[in-house]
């Protein structure tokens, strides 16, 4: 794919942006008129990030700034009323835009924070890490922690843009890199084998612009025929049924905190297995699959005795029927199926199939 293909994406309602995406935005800005306009940041990207963003905002146009702090375990009820005190403080009104200039913290609360805030104002999302632009950006979910379940509160509330800009990139560490690329990775075993195929031959740590504009266009292919999940989207949680569990547990254990994409990354395993044992997955796909992460993401096993913990955040995820563990499991790499209710015993043996996998 050429970089003159990189059209900007359709989705139901709004275009996510991709070359020189960031061009788009005086445009927006000047057409839309909004009565004000504020900036949602993290420590890191006032830093690192806003500096670019203030180059494309138009010099008539001011801005109010507002900063949170950066980390996963800041994505709560509190930090979002700060949020909302702030718009309420400078009397923002309902014709007010936010604009989310971040990684998934800032994408998924600003993003709550705007629908709900005075039953709704605009807002646009600047992704800046690689896991945000390939996957917590574009959809349209919004959503906060609860204590150490995840994403537990939030709306379905579709911005009004979406601005890609790879640039933002060379400011992450390689952790990050790595953790945002386990989206990637989980694109191609649900939809798309070649793509799966491509994935696997390219450094992981300088992902090509094709690569990101091809997820990017999956995660938009899949949710615009189901806006509000209620069928084909259930897909794209592929791995994270068991990852947001694992993610949940170590969230408060500082020295083991693992990154959204490194506890999808071990999700996807379990689930791997899943998949073998309930809906057909062959053990050569399987193979491949642990082969291919485990090369990646270093492997941290949840200790047994966390096992009940783990599946008591399990029972509490929003896809499960009552209290049905609910999952979605591979057919074959690029094919999964949702919906599949696992039992207990499933579970405690998928998290003992990836000590395994850290042992070997």
């Amino acid at each position: 794919m050429k970089n003159n293909d990189m059209q900007p994406i359709q989705n139901l309602s709004y275009l996510v942006y991709f070359q020189n995406s960031l061009e788009h935005l005086a445009t927006f800005l000047l057409n839309k008129q909004y009565s004000q306009v504020f900036v949602l940041t993290d420590t890191n990207t006032t830093e690192y990030c806003l500096p670019t963003l203030r180059e494309h905002i138009p010099e008539n146009i001011r801005y109010d700034l507002i900063e949170i702090d950066a980390g996963e375990e800041n994505k709560n009820i509190d930090f979002c009323i700060g949020i909302w005190k702030t718009l309420l403080d400078f009397g923002a009104d309902r014709k007010a835009l936010l604009i989310n200039l971040g990684g998934g913290v800032v994408t998924d609360m600003g993003a709550f924070a705007a629908s709900t805030y005075k039953r709704g104002i605009d807002f646009i999302q600047i992704p800046t890490t690689l896991l945000a632009q390939v996957d917590a950006s574009v959809g349209g979910k919004t959503g906060i922690d609860l204590d150490t379940v995840k994403n537990i509160i939030g709306t379905f509330a579709q911005p009004q843009a979406v601005y890609i800009d790879t640039n933002f990139l060379t400011t992450l560490d390689t952790r990050q890199i790595r953790s945002g690329f386990a989206e990637i990775i989980k694109h191609g075993l649900i939809f798309d084998a070649s793509y799966f195929q491509k994935v696997q031959k390219i450094n992981w740590e300088a992902v090509p612009e094709e690569l990101i504009y091809r997820s990017i266009q999956i995660k938009n292919e899949v949710v615009t025929q189901d806006p509000t999940e209620q069928g084909l989207r259930k897909i794209l949680n592929f791995g994270h049924t068991i990852g947001h569990a694992i993610e949940s547990y170590f969230l408060d254990k500082r020295d083991l905190m693992l990154l959204h994409g490194e506890a999808v990354a071990l999700g996807m395993i379990s689930e791997a297995y899943l998949s073998n044992k309930l809906t057909g997955l062959s053990i050569a796909d399987l193979e491949t699959i642990v082969s291919y992460i485990s090369s990646i993401y270093p492997i941290q096993a949840v200790p047994q005795e966390a096992y009940t913990e783990l599946v008591t955040y399990m029972k509490n995820d929003k896809k499960n029927n009552l209290t049905q563990i609910s999952c979605s499991l591979l057919r074959t790499i690029g094919v999964c199926g949702y919906d599949s209710f696992v039992s207990e015993e499933d579970i405690i043996e998928s998290l003992n199939f990836l000590i395994t996998v850290k042992n070997r």
